[in-house]
């Protein structure tokens, strides 16, 4: 509760809780609004507060299975909070420009992409030193003027799960590519937009730079924490597989010491079995002197008693 308390206070320092004029409202915000004072709506932080936590909660776990959130701000007052925290999480954004068609159409936007690599990398190997110096600055220029506007989408391999959006009638393109891609979207909305667009609205003031930065470092705290749990269970399974290899092993080694042990006590019997053969009748051991010892002189005792009979 407290640091609920606390946060509401912080929003209320930041200026969240400022609306637009009442004659701007969209009548669907009604549930978010707190009051009227000279004119200007005023927003339920404790409604906000809710919104918050609810957001973070899912962009936490969109972010721990490892999925890719698109921030988008190209309002003047967003665009620098917005790459920032973007960029501080390793999520694409996009705070130019939004292209028509950069989720629609994302094959032909991630030709473009690849395009402006191919480039920065020929310039960058010294692979255009043959070229004119004209062509050189042409090319030079091309690829400034697609990194900023790609830029911040050029890691992005295939379309994210999930857009945050600044003001979402101000991004209502990325918004209606979103929608009719079916994916999920958080938004900050004002007093004077449809809350039901997004499929997360947050209440809030949507032009104020303080309410912006206090809300997207909130969400992308909880991001952040998102990504710590899921590279914190990735060590756990390392260390597990690790572990599992370590007792097949003793247990490959133990069999294989188990054999070695029978093998020798087999090779002892058989080493037994064939020592009293060597010392037996056919063999030439002590036994076999002895009895063709006595044979001898049995014999050379018959004979001489032969002779004297």
């Amino acid at each position: 509760m407290e640091n609920n308390t606390s946060l509401q206070q912080q929003l209320l320092d930041a200026g969240v809780h400022f609306g637009h004029l009442k004659k701007k409202w969209n009548p669907k915000m009604l549930p978010y609004i707190f009051a009227e004072k000279k004119g200007i709506h005023i927003i339920d932080l404790n409604k906000t507060v809710e919104c918050l936590q609810e957001t973070a909660a899912a962009m936490k776990q969109i972010a721990r299975s490892g999925k890719k959130i698109l921030f988008v701000g190209t309002k003047k007052q967003a665009k620098d909070i917005v790459s920032e925290s973007a960029k501080r999480v390793n999520m694409p954004f996009v705070t130019e420009r939004w292209l028509g068609g950069m989720l629609t159409n994302f094959n032909t936007v991630r030709k473009s992409v690849k395009k402006m690599q191919s480039i920065e990398k020929m310039l960058g190997d010294g692979s255009f030193d043959n070229i004119t110096k004209k062509e050189r600055l042409t090319l030079s220029r091309d690829r400034d003027k697609m990194d900023k506007v790609l830029g911040g989408i050029a890691q992005l391999g295939r379309v994210p799960a999930a857009l945050f959006i600044v003001d979402i009638g101000h991004e209502h393109i990325a918004l209606a590519e979103a929608k009719r891609l079916g994916i999920v979207t958080f938004g900050l909305v004002d007093t004077n937009c449809d809350p039901n667009k997004v499929d997360f609205a947050i209440p809030a003031n949507d032009d104020a730079t303080k309410s912006i930065a206090i809300l997207t470092n909130y969400l992308t705290a909880a991001i952040a924490e998102g990504l710590a749990e899921r590279q914190a269970a990735k060590d756990e399974d390392a260390e597990e597989t690790v572990d599992d290899d370590n007792e097949k092993s003793a247990a490959r080694l133990e069999a294989e010491a188990q054999a070695e042990a029978a093998r020798g006590r087999g090779g002892r019997g058989r080493g037994n079995a064939g020592g009293p053969g060597q010392g037996g009748p056919g063999g030439g051991g002590p036994g076999g002197q002895r009895r063709r010892t006595s044979g001898g002189g049995a014999g050379g005792g018959r004979g001489p008693g032969g002779g004297r009979r």
